[in-house]
């Protein structure tokens, strides 16, 4: 078995039943050897969809639309924080998140390579 500390954060903190708080949550779960990220997902019944930001022992491992970590294996003594897809960036990893090598791939690949944010505007730089 191994086992991890996770946090929810947001509208996930109802996947964590009765441990629940108002906006998280703190699980202490044990998942069989070998276990994936996706694996805790089903554990939970957490919808892909609901996840947005991933950090694992702090380090940023997935992005709203990316599901970089999915295959990421669990280690022992894993601390694993979930922002549901519509949480804001938190505060004390807007400077200089370290990110994992399967994110900064995800990121590479993506449309254009790079994330946007969308505005009402056509361009981004437009003033509009």
């Amino acid at each position: 078995m191994v086992h991890v500390e996770l946090w929810l954060y947001g509208p996930l903190a109802r996947y964590a039943g009765e441990t629940a708080q108002p906006g998280y949550a703190c699980l202490k779960l044990a998942l069989p050897d070998g276990a994936r990220v996706r694996d805790l997902l089903a554990h939970l019944s957490l919808p892909l969809a609901e996840k947005g930001i991933t950090f694992i022992n702090g380090q940023l491992t997935d992005m709203p639309g990316l599901a970089a970590d999915l295959d990421q294996e669990l280690s022992e003594g894993d601390r694993i924080a979930i922002f549901h897809e519509r949480s804001m960036w938190p505060f004390q990893y807007r400077h200089g998140a370290k990110l994992s090598p399967a994110l900064q791939k995800a990121m590479a690949e993506s449309e254009g390579g790079a994330l946007r944010h969308a505005t009402g505007s056509s361009s981004p730089r437009s003033g509009r």
